[in-house]
Parts: structure tokens; sequence; C-alpha cells
């Protein structure tokens, strides 16, 4: 039987009000909050967060043959994105990394390729939303990723939700469009589209249904995704499903992330599915597509490690707005009076990938110490080439000691920079963030994560900081993840 065999969500930590831009623009006031990535993140950043919680347990990352990343916001066009996803995620170097991106549709084509494969595939969906000022598309929009590792039991990997059927219908509609270059969307009148959506999405749905060989009655999760809201809404009302069907859409607290709306939806349904049940998962833009899911006994005990709900309600206070067009670059700000930022270089980050990418440190065989960064030679017994590789990207660590520069170049000031005492040895000195300087205490608990550090010279350099261990985050330690 094939089908899923893991999932993983990102919410980003930041959020913005609508009535705070309403407050600053005079515009009419929106209700709710939109998710928001910080400074530090972008579309790689957090695809490498989603994949990380699909791939958390059971050792699937040695299982995985291919990894297609989908994005209408890609940090590179040219050179593949979806390798530095591999990079941090430390896939085995045969397996295929490759981009879809460039359109919203590119989620859907991602998760229908990954499905067919015959090899276990991971298609990780991330989209980061924006908007001009007091724009639709800025109130609408959202930020996050999801992941979604599709395989079977001869992969070694039990099913938790068995694909019945998939339909996709293709339609050419200038309904939604973004030049090469230009930050922000344009849209035709919104009554255009919607007849059209509403009929496509029925096509699909029901060559679905009847390949599956269902009635709509059969539908317990009902899922629909899409930039057209009201398309989507009329598709809700008027499908036939049952109303307790129909799940939420989620834009009152995070927005719509596009590309990776469709998965961040179905994950919220996974995490409070029942063994057995069935998910319509609808998705329109550039056509419509359907995938059937049917639920396993084995998805209660192997769904994602971090609830997209509890993502959500552990959301941080809405920021300003200045700061928010501030990390859009829509708002521009004196930088820091010291020189600009020298970027990464090529040839030292690929001798380091390990290390840069995925966060790999060394443990002497001899005496047991952790190096951070890797070394050669031992800092304690002076035993040389007697190292073995230690992944770090789980392990959790204690702030030493911290500081707060005011100085630094960073998009955010201050910028905190903390002392990583961590589980099990080692010690290290990274940058604090989705933080405040109340978070930058002696003591505090801290994770790692996969941030883009700075951007000079068009070059991104990506690397690991640490972010505050808060209230109700499950303790992931380096033994459960293989």
């Amino acid at each position: 039987m094939a089908g899923l065999i893991a999932y993983g969500a990102y919410v980003p930590y930041h959020r913005l009000a609508r009535t705070d831009v309403a407050a600053v623009l005079g515009t009419k006031a929106g209700k709710g909050t939109r998710a928001v990535a910080g400074y530090d993140e972008d579309t790689t950043s957090m695809a490498v967060e989603a994949a990380r919680g699909a791939l958390a347990l059971d050792g699937l990352r040695p299982r995985i043959g291919q990894l297609f990343f989908a994005t209408a916001a890609p940090a590179y066009l040219d050179k593949t994105n979806a390798t530095a996803v591999h990079a941090a995620l430390g896939l085995d170097e045969h397996v295929l990394a490759a981009d879809m991106a460039g359109s919203v549709r590119s989620g859907l084509g991602a998760l229908v390729t990954a499905a067919r494969s015959p090899v276990p595939t991971l298609a990780v969906l991330s989209d980061l939303r924006t908007g001009l000022p007091g724009s639709a598309d800025e109130a609408a929009g959202g930020d996050g990723a999801a992941a979604f590792a599709f395989g079977g039991h001869r992969n070694g990997a039990p099913v938790i939700a068995e694909l019945l059927a998939h339909d996709t219908v293709s339609d050419e509609i200038l309904e939604r469009w973004r030049l090469p270059g230009s930050p922000t969307s344009r849209v035709w009148e919104e009554r255009f589209a919607e007849e059209i959506y509403v009929t496509l999405a029925g096509k699909a749905l029901g060559a679905a249904l009847d390949q599956a060989g269902l009635d709509i009655g059969a539908i317990d999760h009902f899922v629909v995704s899409g930039l057209h809201a009201r398309a989507c809404a009329t598709v809700r009302r008027t499908s036939g499903v049952r109303p307790e069907a129909v799940t939420s859409d989620l834009t009152g607290a995070i927005g719509n992330a596009g590309t990776a709306q469709p998965g961040l939806l179905l994950a919220d349904v996974l995490d409070r599915a029942r063994p057995g049940e069935t998910i319509a998962l609808v998705v329109l833009g550039d056509g419509a597509g359907v995938l059937l899911l049917r639920t396993t006994e084995a998805l209660t005990t192997h769904r994602g490690t971090r609830p997209v709900g509890a993502q959500i309600a552990a959301g941080s206070a809405p920021v300003p707005y200045a700061t928010y067009l501030s990390w859009r670059g829509l708002l521009d700000r004196e930088p820091p009076r010291r020189p600009d930022p020298e970027p990464p270089y090529a040839p030292p980050a690929h001798r380091r990938g390990g290390w840069k990418y995925g966060f790999v440190a060394s443990r002497c065989e001899k005496c047991g110490t952790r190096h951070l960064p890797p070394d050669r030679v031992c800092v304690s017994c002076r035993s040389v080439d007697a190292m073995t590789d230690e992944p770090m990207e789980h392990v959790r660590g204690t702030v030493a000691t911290f500081t707060v520069d005011r100085l630094a170049h960073t998009p955010s000031p201050p910028m905190l920079v903390v002392v990583v005492d961590y589980d099990g040895g080692g010690r290290f000195r990274c940058q604090l963030t989705d933080a405040t300087e109340a978070d930058a205490v002696i003591g505090a608990r801290v994770e790692m994560t996969f941030r883009r550090t700075v951007t000079a010279s068009g070059v991104h350099n990506y690397f690991w900081k640490a972010r505050p261990v808060r209230t109700g985050d499950t303790d992931q330690t380096e033994e459960t993840h293989g």
C-alpha cells in the first residue's frame, strides 16, 4: 500500500495584526493576524524547518530517494534552492533534489509527483507572501511551510494515510500573475475566475471520487485551498460535502500561505483526524487538483511532532507594522554605521558543508569530548583524526552567557548573541532569534533552527541559530531522530 508516511509543518513565530495595518494607513480594519517570517527567514529556511518535522522520527532520512521543493518565492533563480534543504537535512548525495518554483500551483505539482513516485519522496511546500502596503494581498497573505513524505510498507515505514485517488484539471486563466523581478502580484477582477474555478473543482473532485469508488458523503474532512478566496468559499459551500466535514482555512489566524497553504491545512487535519477517515484536499490555481486520502491506525502514533494548532497558539505578540515593512524591504531604514558584511565564499562553504548546513559536530573517540565546530585534533587529549561525526540540530542547550549588541550589522537590531552549553557536552557562540532582550538570560533553554544570517553581494549565508524553548514544545533529543 502506497501513501503518506510522514508530515511536518512550520508556522513562523511572528504575527502581524491587521488592525495595526489599518491604524497606520487609515484603511478599513481587518480581523485577526497573519503569520510573518522573521527578518532571517526565507522560503528555504522555512522549508528546512518543515522538513525537519516530517523526518523527525523513525529514521526516515536514509530512506528518502527524492526531494521536491515547491515555492512561488525562491531565494535564488538559476541556482537550485532544494540543494540547500538537502544539505541541511544531511540527505544522501544520490538523492535527487529539484525545485518546482515560480507558481503557487507548484505545491500541488510537488505533492502529486511525490505521491506517484516509486521511491520514498519528500515534497516540501514553502511560501512568503507579500503585497503592497494596504493591499488585500498584504492583509490576507501569510508565510509558512509544510513537508510530506510519501512511500509504502516495502520501504520500511508505516503508511499513515493511504492515497485513494487523485485528479488534476489544468486551464490557462489570467487571474493572478507576477512578472519576474516584481515583488508583488497583480490580480484580475475576482468575479471573472470564480465560476471557472468552481466548475474545475467539481470536475476534479468528481473524477477522483469515481476513481476511488466513493460517494461525496464519504468525505470526513474537506480541505479547500487557493488564493482566490471567493472561489474557495463557493466550493466549500456548493460541493455537496456534509457541512461538518468542511475544515477551517486558518486565514483568520495565520493568513493564506499560497504555495504552502494546502500543506498547512492538510497537516492541521492530520493532527486531528482519526484512523479510517477520508480526507479530500482540493487545490485551486490555474486549474484544480484533488487528492483523496484515508487515514490508517498508524496515524495515531506517527503524527507531526509540532501540531499546527500548537504553533498558531504559540505565536508572538504582533510585531509593529513598521518592523514588518522593514523586514520585507518595503521600508528602508538606516543601516548600522559599520562596514558592510562580507558574503560567504564558495570554496570554504563547500568544504565545510556538513557543519555549515547540517550543523554536524565531532566527538573524540578516545576521551568523548564534543567539538563545535568539528576539528581533527581533540582539545582535551590531543588525539589526531580520532573523531566521529555527531549531528547537533536536535540537541538542546542552556545559555551560559549572552550579549545584547546594538552596533552589529543586523536588519532587526539589537543582535542577541548567546554562548550555549549543549546537553551532552560542547559549547558554541551563536545568534539568538525569535526572541526579545527579555529572552536572553543565563540559564534559558534553547534549541537550534536553520536561518539566513545575512545576504551580501547577492549571496545568502545560511547557518544555524538558537531560539528559546517555549512552554509546550516537545523535547526532541538527538537519540529520537534517526
